[in-house]
């Protein structure tokens, strides 16, 4: 078959594509999403203690964190396929032994399995999406998949009934399922994109191939790697574990803040996550559609910034209509910033190198935000939350907005050859 590639390494998004990227990353980054279902499941069926529960999903999500860090490297070089593979036979394997193994051990050990099967699916599809063309569009159906798909396992799994062998059967099998999709995953291109690029109408004379580290004839210069390059994936990996903190904190305590502070109860919290998930769908789709369209940097700059804003009013806000508001608002400008943080990632590099690894340090981040929230509103009440995730939001605004300047110009430079688009065939 032949498939056309850009000068760039970065190939068109396809159906297949889609399945393979978008599928595995959901199911691979789904525990995350299942933590209090799969809570609700260990109390009830094998009667851990929430703390206990809580405690085995934490290292879980520890697990998933780290094997998706740990693998990130291969996985944006030739190791795609195979650590996608291990990682969906770990995960069906751990959390099918959870799901139907009724020993306290086995659980445990299952859970822990998962999470780490989980994580290398995390990493390879997060890889696999650098690969692909125009990353704002893609991060955005990325997200609109990822909404979607969860809301319809969070509907089924209650009609189910929340236990062992729907909360962690479900995800194991359709990790098994996405064992089919792995071989359509997108390949590490060839070159690297994210790189100093020095254009050929710079030099005074044509050097050979050999001499260039680029085919002769293709009108581009040196590539080579670039300290800026790496400076910027690493400022960005960082600010992403330091943003998902400050986001996962606000949603740790929104229940009880809710209750405490507007008075609103159960129903009225589970109306805010249902009208949340809707918003999200929206927003994701909004950005898919919009691709390249809306920019990067200004519509993420803007949208932090209305998100420090609902973080600084939620810890004041006494009226339960209008916490609601706020609280669903937040979380759409949450996953809108998510997605963009992601496309920048991906944009970066085509080979997926700071991809890859990003979901894993927004758990590294995500895992002590239930301490950092209850902790500071405990000690100095939700105002003071309030106040203090407004201000890191506002503080990792700078970096993001730099990086993500940056992100735009390298993969401006990467594209530079797309004006001659080449054709090789693909068995």
């Amino acid at each position: 078959m032949v498939q056309p590639i850009s000068a760039g390494g970065r190939v068109p998004l396809t159906p297949k594509r889609a399945v393979s990227v978008f599928g595995i990353g959901v199911i691979g980054f789904m525990t995350a999403n299942l933590v209090p279902i799969m809570i609700v499941a260990l109390t009830a069926d094998l009667g851990f203690s929430v703390t206990a529960a809580g405690t085995l999903m934490t290292a879980s999500l520890l697990a998933c964190a780290l094997s998706c860090i740990l693998t990130s490297r291969w996985a944006a070089a030739s190791g795609r396929y195979l650590i996608a593979r291990a990682g969906l036979v770990l995960t069906a394997a751990g959390f099918g032994a959870a799901a139907f193994l009724p020993s306290e051990p086995a659980v445990i050990a299952g859970v822990i399995l998962g999470g780490l099967g989980a994580g290398g699916a995390v990493s390879s599809a997060g890889a696999a999406l650098g690969a692909l063309r125009n990353p704002d569009r893609a991060s955005g159906i990325s997200g609109f998949t990822n909404r979607a798909i969860v809301s319809v396992v969070l509907f089924v799994i209650p009609a189910l009934g929340a236990g062992m062998g729907s909360a962690f059967g479900l995800l194991a099998g359709l990790a098994l399922a996405a064992l089919l999709v792995t071989s359509w995953l997108p390949d590490s291109p060839t070159a690297a994109p994210a790189a100093t690029l020095v254009p050929a109408t710079a030099a005074p004379e044509r050097k050979p191939a050999a001499a260039t580290g680029t085919p002769a004839g293709t009108g581009v210069g040196i590539r080579n790697p670039s300290r800026k390059a790496t400076l910027a994936g690493l400022g960005l990996l960082i600010c992403f574990a330091l943003w998902g903190l400050s986001e996962d904190s606000l949603w740790a305590v929104a229940a009880t803040m809710g209750a405490d502070q507007a008075g609103l109860d159960e129903t009225g919290m589970g109306l805010v996550l249902s009208l949340s998930t809707l918003g999200g769908l929206l927003g994701s789709a909004l950005v898919g559609l919009a691709g390249r369209r809306l920019g990067r940097t200004v519509p993420l700059a803007v949208v932090l910034v209305a998100g420090a804003a609902m973080k600084f009013i939620s810890g004041t806000v006494e009226d339960s209509g209008l916490y609601m508001a706020v609280i669903i608002l937040w979380n759409t400008l949450y996953l809108i910033a998510f997605i963009y943080i992601i496309a920048i990632a991906a944009a970066l590099d085509a080979s997926g190198k700071w991809s890859a690894p990003a979901l894993g340090v927004y758990l590294i981040g995500s895992a002590f935000a239930p301490f950092l929230g209850t902790a500071v509103s405990a000690s100095a009440g939700y105002s003071a939350l309030g106040i203090l995730l407004a201000v890191m939001t506002l503080i990792l605004l700078v970096p993001f907005v730099i990086i993500s300047r940056y992100s735009v110009r390298a993969e401006k430079a990467a594209a530079l050859p797309a004006e001659t688009t080449t054709t090789t065939a693909v068995a």
